[in-house]
Order: structure tokens, then sequence, then C-alpha cells
């Protein structure tokens, strides 16, 4: 039941991202669509509620349960970041909207971005790791809580891959070519 409800609620994303882009952008109703848009953290409410109370009528910890408290982490992580960059794109494609700003390429301009995206990872992993710990305590020591602490464990990697790469750009920044000023103005 809880993986079709996670099923359920990336479906379900996906379906009020594009019906609050559309009252948006094609039905000139911004703020209608705002208000759908608005919507999107009923879902892990919903789905948190529903995870709770499996685990309070007595379902296993299992990887299901991992599964929607690192669903919920990286919504709540990465959720806002996926529809502003969908949202640049439909402004830009249907409502005339500027292009979308591209990441920089190169130097401690491209290493900020990625620390950037680390940051917007980690908080995805500890928001998960948080209702790990969360459900690990609320079944107590009776429980086996093998599956969730091998999710928690999942999420540090996460984290630590994440710093690793900003880290590298830090360290190691990407240099520009040194004829890409030329091809920019042959380019324009």
């Amino acid at each position: 039941m809880i993986v079709t409800l996670i099923v359920i609620c990336e479906v379900a994303f996906w379906v009020l991202l594009a019906a609050g882009l559309a009252l948006r952008y094609l039905a000139k109703k911004p703020r209608l669509g705002a208000a759908v848009l608005l919507c999107e953290p009923l879902l892990e409410v919903l789905l948190l509620v529903v995870t709770a109370i499996d685990l309070k009528n007595g379902a296993a910890p299992d990887w299901k349960h991992g599964l929607a408290a690192v669903y919920i982490g990286f919504t709540v992580g990465l959720g806002h970041s996926t529809i502003k960059w969908v949202d640049a794109r439909v402004a830009h494609r249907f409502a005339g909207g500027p292009p979308p700003v591209r990441p920089p390429k190169y130097g401690m301009a491209r290493a900020a971005h990625e620390w950037r995206v680390a940051a917007r990872w980690t908080v995805a992993a500890v928001t998960a790791l948080a209702l790990l710990q969360a459900a690990i305590w609320y079944v107590g020591g009776d429980g086996d809580t093998g599956s969730l602490e091998g999710w928690q464990q999942k999420m540090l990697l996460v984290i630590g891959i994440n710093l690793l790469i900003a880290g590298g750009y830090t360290v190691f920044p990407k240099q520009a070519p040194k004829d890409a000023g030329d091809r920019e103005r042959i380019d324009h």
C-alpha cells in the first residue's frame, strides 16, 4: 500500500505541477495556478500520515516505510527548485518569458552553484534522516528497524557524494577554454 501511495503522490505531483502551470500561463490565471501549486505539500503530509498509521497499526518497518521517508525528504529539499526550474521553462516557452538562466560553467561561480545544489540535496537527505529516525523511535526497540537504518546510511552517502562534488569544483575549479571568449563573440 505504501509503495502504491508513493507512486500516486509522484504522479499527483506532476499532475498538480502541470495543472498549476497551465492555469498560470495558458489560462492566464496566475493566482489560481499558484493556489494549485501550493497544494503540492499536502501530498507529502498525506504520505507521512498514512505511513505513520501503517506503522502504528503494527506493520513491520521495512524498505517501503524508508522509501516514503526518503520521498518526503527529497520533495522537501528538491521540490521547490524543481517547480522553479519547470516554471522558468514553461514561462519562456508559452508565456514569452525570458530564457531560463543556465548555471555557470567555469570557475568559482560554478563552484558556488555546486554548493547550492549540494545544500538542496543535503536538506533532502537530512529531512529523510530525521523522518527515518522518528520512525525508528516510533517503532521502538521491539521492532526490527534494520531497513530504516539502511536508508539512513544511504542518505549519509547522498550527503557525502554531494559534498565531494561541490568540494571538487571548489578545489579544482573548471577553467574556461582559452578560446571560449572568441567562440562567445562569434555565437552572438
